[in-house]
């Protein structure tokens, strides 16, 4: 793949772009819910708000970033790197950039980073969460269960 993915910090005028990444990941699973486009919505808008609220407090030491593909806001990446692991707090990529090796290719810089750093790497997953299988791929090995998430963890082999 060569593709020219860049990436930026995020700022208060990429809540637009923000709401809409986060909408994509939750649409599936809201067609079979018998609400209104409406109330979708306005769901939509307070699952984001309360997720970005909830990262922001959580996560105060974490890198945000906006992917950009041709300095276009293709997805976010948030990354929480501890004295102890490098956590991935999100990855997620609107629907027509999903499948192409954009998700794979982040994953794997990251890997890298946790490699060289003889860190761990966690990202918890949602159980039905279709990158799931790309998880397991790449070597993340489930750690914890917890109600509809699975803690997913990958282990640097050690040097030497």
């Amino acid at each position: 793949m060569n593709l020219s993915i860049d990436f930026r910090p995020i700022s208060d005028g990429d809540i637009h772009d923000l709401k809409e990444i986060y909408a994509s990941t939750r649409r599936d699973e809201l067609q079979v819910v018998p609400w209104s486009d409406s109330e979708k919505e306005t769901f939509l808008q307070n699952q984001f708000q309360a997720q970005h609220r909830f990262y922001q407090d959580q996560f105060r030491d974490a890198e945000y970033l906006m992917i950009l593909l041709q300095n276009h806001p293709i997805g976010r990446f948030y990354v929480d790197r501890r004295q102890d692991e490098i956590r991935i707090i999100d990855i997620a990529l609107l629907p027509s950039y999903r499948s192409q090796g954009i998700g794979s290719m982040l994953l794997q810089q990251v890997l890298d980073e946790g490699k060289d750093s003889q860190k761990p790497v966690r990202i918890h997953v949602e159980q039905n969460n279709r990158a799931l299988g790309l998880y397991k791929r790449l070597g993340f090995q489930k750690k914890l269960e917890n109600g509809v998430y699975f803690l997913m963890e990958w282990i640097p082999v050690n040097k030497g």
